[in-house]
């Protein structure tokens, strides 16, 4: 029997919010908040829409799954992520002692694995699934911004 709730399902709802942010010409991001198998945040890029540096989809997921849960910890959940978390976001993910993190597309320049930042010792990391429709949908926002100037 196939579990419909694995790593891919839920992958496909965080590019659900990317594309949601590519929609509204923010850099195409999208991250979900799981809690035994129940979605409990979704969020996308809002850095353009609030002219705020810091709100990229796994700040404003973990505020929202904070909120849900009533705690700041978030040890029990999986973050869903379309692109590898940055500097800021892992460090984040420390506080909230989030139990899994898995992304989709590797950000070689500004993620956290190159930049070996610190994650909380009991995360667990699982990269690549859906790496190429992640990489593919924000190759294609750069593309459209690059011809759009």
């Amino acid at each position: 029997m196939i579990q419909p709730f694995d790593d891919v399902y839920f992958m496909k709802k965080a590019f659900q919010e990317a594309e949601t942010a590519f929609g509204k010409g923010e850099i195409p991001v999208g991250a979900i908040v799981v809690f035994k198998d129940q979605i409990i945040a979704r969020a996308h890029n809002l850095t353009e829409m609030l002219n705020d540096v810091t709100a990229h989809a796994e700040m404003q997921a973990f505020t929202s799954a904070a909120d849900f849960l009533g705690g700041k910890y978030l040890k029990d959940c999986t973050l869903y992520v379309t692109l590898e978390p940055c500097q800021m976001c892992a460090g984040a993910s420390y506080w909230t002692q989030i139990g899994k993190i898995v992304y989709g597309a590797s950000e070689p320049e500004r993620g956290f694995v190159n930049l070996k930042t610190t994650l909380h010792p009991k995360t667990v990391v699982v990269g690549g699934v859906l790496e190429k429709e992640c990489a593919q949908l924000l190759t294609r926002f750069f593309a459209e911004k690059r011809n759009l100037n």
